[in-house]
């Protein structure tokens, strides 16, 4: 039986006293039901945070707080392992209230029913409501580990805002569960800093893995290039396991600094592809504020020297995050609208995407040296019926404002909207939304200004972009990325355009160009992909990279040639970047079942017969009226092999 005193804010504590930890912990150890018997009405109960919820306290918990009145439930968003908001909703008295801490918009159906307990806030800020009382914590519910021979106990899967509740709160009752794995850093509550003990050994809560998605597949492949070697990163337990093994499976040297450890973390670790030794701060561990996965992933961070535990108003300090070389925050959107307003929520596959660390990660990557922020969202709803990217956001709440937005990827594309007006912002997520919304995208981005009434999209308009396509050559120490043009290029191609004399442009372009206007520079970018292909080399950053090399070809349906042209800017030429292009465009045209390439030049260019010669199919160079020639090669007459020619 406990000894009890009266403690800060009228609550009835266990004394303390000068009692030695070990006696202590004999001493003040109880059943669940009279621990949770020192609960008052009208009280503050913090409940531990997400898998580390003590799910034998709340039980008890649960079985008696029909008896108590106005008892306020804290906590991040839950897993609900005993229904207390059905508890609220059956309560006519009003005795319990739920107040959660969540960022997401809370429009989802678990959510939408139980959105008025929801509390919006960074999750870095948390800590600072209990410290200074401005939100008193009555008493905290948590679970630990058994304590070692020092008295220390670990709050194994969740720290985030579980520790500073514990220690600003006036009573503390611990379930001391021997399944809880032990996790170090900053984890551990001395049993001096906790008023009753509650042995109970149960399973610790897990997450269930979200299910392989075809989608997400595509996304973990188009966002591949956008991580480099040595990046340090932030993972939403939204990404599903076979996504992110795409993105990340081939990178050297990658760390973590993130809210959540998940099972995709623990395979990037085993296979060494996370090494922690680049990240610039925190080097060689793995910084976490909370757990959310299976047992295997519970028992990877059990005293593992290479996995450290943080309170959230430290792994979640966008000051903290932006020290990390090249960091990168990972998060799951739930739509997003045409100028970059984002909203998050719960998805059905996992209960934490969107809980309210998604804005500290994104302003901390912001902010490092070479970091970004991805947001990540399929196209459409599961079913398929509605588009993810919207006009407007009019019904859902804004998680993430515009401002803060910089690279969306779905499985249609990657953008980067960080410096782009609403025109432009507008145009790159139409070009990445499922084909079958983007006319109306169009349609509705008129209405609302964001285009002139004669915008159009061309071809473009239902293409799919061809990510195979892309190469990255390094020439010269730059990077230099080969890949199809987008609708978003038409400023960079125009720009390209004007760096080049007319005489080059009239040529290398198989069109003559008079000026390098917008509408010709548009009109590069409304491309099919198939009949009509255009290629561009860019250096520099994505999305703010300049074009050195434009190569394209159209096709004439009544033949099944296609016309070709090439333009390398000046300082490029000679380094194979003509050659480079002109084999990616025959190569997608044969896939394509254009049955080969013809040009027209003037008599003295002999460029573009070059570029025929590096192809592995026989040209011919023929004449024409008016100083022109015609350069045509078929792609089923190859060049003999070697041995037939020197016969």
């Amino acid at each position: 039986m406990t000894t009890v005193k009266k403690g800060a804010g009228n609550t009835m504590k266990p004394s303390k006293g000068d009692t030695y930890w070990a006696d202590k912990y004999v001493i003040n150890q109880s059943s669940a039901e009279d621990a949770i018997g020192h609960i008052r009405s009208g009280q503050r109960v913090f409940i531990g945070s997400a898998c580390g919820e003590p799910q034998h306290l709340v039980r008890a918990l649960g079985a008696v707080v029909a008896n108590l009145k106005d008892i306020e439930i804290v906590r991040l968003f839950s897993l609900e392992s005993t229904p207390l908001t059905r508890i609220v909703d059956q309560s006519e008295a009003h005795q319990l209230n739920i107040r959660s801490f969540y960022l997401g918009s809370g429009q989802s159906a678990q959510l939408s029913r139980n959105a008025r307990f929801l509390t919006p806030v960074n999750l870095s800020a948390v800590p600072r409501l209990f410290r200074t009382r401005q939100m008193p914590v009555n008493v905290a519910l948590i679970q630990v580990t058994p304590p070692d021979d020092f008295g220390m106990m670990s709050l194994g899967v969740s720290v985030d805002i579980t520790l500073s509740a514990a220690l600003s709160a006036d009573l503390v009752i611990a379930q001391v569960n021997p399944r809880m794995p032990r996790v170090m850093g900053r984890s551990f509550i001395h049993v001096d800093d906790v008023d009753i003990f509650v042995e109970h050994e149960e399973a610790v809560m897990t997450m269930d893995t979200p299910p392989d998605l075809e989608a997400a597949d595509a996304i973990g492949r188009m966002i591949s290039r956008h991580i480099e070697d040595g990046a340090t990163l932030q993972i939403s337990p939204g990404t599903t396991l076979r996504a992110v093994l795409l993105a990340l499976a081939d990178r050297n040297d990658l760390g973590v600094h993130t809210q959540f450890l998940t099972r995709e973390v623990m395979q990037l670790f085993a296979q060494g592809v996370i090494t922690n030794r680049k990240k610039g701060f925190n080097d060689g561990k793995m910084v976490a504020s909370a757990a959310a996965g299976s047992d295997y992933l519970y028992e990877f961070i059990h005293d593992n020297p290479a996995v450290e535990f943080y309170p959230s108003n430290y792994v979640n300090d966008p000051g903290i995050i932006a020290r990390h070389n090249k960091m990168v925050a990972l998060n799951v959107a739930m739509a997003i609208d045409l100028t970059g307003q984002v909203a998050a929520d719960a998805l059905p596959i996992n209960n934490f995407t969107g809980v309210t660390g998604m804005l500290d990660f994104m302003r901390g990557a912001a902010q490092s040296p070479g970091g970004k922020s991805i947001i990540l969202l399929p196209a459409t709803t599961a079913n398929g019926k509605q588009s993810r990217i919207l006009p407007v956001m009019e019904h859902t709440a804004v998680v993430v404002p515009r401002g803060d937005v910089q690279y969306v990827a779905t499985e249609y594309g990657v953008v980067n909207l960080f410096g782009k007006s609403l025109e432009e912002r507008a145009l790159a997520l139409i070009s990445i939304a499922h084909p079958k919304f983007r006319e109306e995208l169009l349609e509705a981005g008129k209405q609302r200004q964001l285009f002139s009434p004669k915008r159009s999209l061309g071809e473009s308009i239902r293409a799919v972009y061809p990510l195979k396509l892309e190469e990255t050559l390094s020439i010269d120490g730059f990077e230099v990325t080969l890949r199809p043009a987008k609708p978003v290029d038409a400023r960079r191609i125009q720009d390209h355009f004007y760096k080049l004399t007319q005489d080059k442009i009239n040529a290398r372009i198989f069109k003559e160009r008079t000026r390098a206007g917008r509408a010709e520079s548009t009109a590069l970018a409304k491309i099919d992909y198939i009949n009509n292909l255009c290629m561009l080399a860019v250096i520099g950053e994505f999305g703010f990279g300049e074009v050195i090399g434009i190569g394209e070809y159209q096709r004439d349906e009544s033949t099944d040639m296609a016309e070709v042209g090439l333009s390398v800017t000046h300082h490029w030429r000679g380094k194979g970047i003509g050659p480079a292009i002109f084999k990616k465009l025959a190569h997608a045209a044969r896939e394509n079942g254009i049955e080969g390439f013809l040009t027209h030049v003037p008599e003295a260019n002999q460029g573009m017969e070059k570029m025929f010669a590096v192809l592995s199919y026989q040209y011919h160079r023929v004449s024409l009226a008016g100083g022109e020639d015609e350069i045509r090669a078929r792609f089923d007459d190859p060049l003999p092999e070697p041995d037939s020619r020197k016969k």
